[in-house]
């Protein structure tokens, strides 16, 4: 099934970029001249504390847009950074506000794709509020049908619940899951 957001932004694009491990997309203060729709690979949003210590505030992965809150601001708020090799597709953010201007469909569907991004934030948000691992895996596993990923995307459920690979490992021995994790 299509999604009509994607749709739009890949009529939008106007090229793409191939970022690697590291690299920066945009930092904190860069002027906002586009956006960015993921299509492989992970790229989060950072924004680095006093203590330097980083709070990821987006961890985009394929079919999602990198900064969707930054189509109204001037200046990015945060840092962009792939975590793994990378892809976006370049969106040009005039492109965008003209859209939700003269397009009221397009309109609506924009805010729905931000409502479900800000569930899946306030999600992220209740998760990691709770103090246990056994507690963020259960409510993880709750949100998402009881279903865990592949036993390969278990070092990004991980980080997504906010434990080490380590911890998330031990409890799910304790729960009676078999598992191999990676490099061992």
């Amino acid at each position: 099934m299509s999604n009509p957001v994607i749709d739009q932004f890949l009529r939008l694009s106007t090229g793409k970029g191939d970022f690697a491990a590291g690299q920066r997309i945009f930092n904190q203060g860069d002027a906002i001249t586009r956006l960015y729709l993921v299509r492989a690979g992970a790229i989060h949003l950072v924004r680095y504390q006093a203590d330097g210590n980083a709070a990821v505030l987006q961890r985009a992965s394929p079919g999602m847009v990198l900064a969707e809150a930054s189509v109204f601001s001037s200046r990015y708020h945060c840092d962009a950074v792939a975590v793994t090799n990378s892809e976006a597709l370049i969106i040009p953010v005039n492109s965008v506000r003209r859209l939700l201007r003269s397009d009221h469909v397009f309109a609506e569907t924009w805010a729905s794709y931000l409502s479900h991004q800000l569930q899946q934030a306030r999600k992220r948000a209740e998760i990691a509020s709770l103090k246990t691992v056994a507690a963020r895996l259960s409510a993880w596993l709750a949100w998402n049908d009881g279903l865990l990923p592949s036993k390969g995307e278990w070092k990004n459920l991980a980080d997504e619940i906010g434990v080490s690979p380590e911890a998330l490992y031990r409890e799910l021995a304790k729960r009676g899951k078999s598992f191999s994790p990676a490099g061992s």
